[in-house]
């Protein structure tokens, strides 16, 4: 990956992060940063991606979202 696409891939997860970083107990971002673009980089959409991270950070880091937001 040429550096012009991973800057925007980094853009594009830093926008999907926020959303996360909104409703998730304190967390490290690298981990839900690396499980977003991982899947992005294997074909999934950004809303995939994002589902992905979110349940990577559930699954292996116990990271829990509130239910009720």
């Amino acid at each position: 990956m040429d550096v012009a696409s991973l800057a925007d891939l980094l853009h594009e997860t830093a926008q999907h992060h926020d959303t996360y970083e909104k409703l998730a107990p304190a967390h490290d971002w690298w981990d839900w940063y690396a499980a977003y673009m991982h899947a992005r980089q294997q074909g999934n959409s950004s809303e995939q991606a994002s589902e992905a991270a979110g349940r990577y950070m559930y699954d292996v880091k116990h990271v829990a979202v509130p239910s009720d937001k």
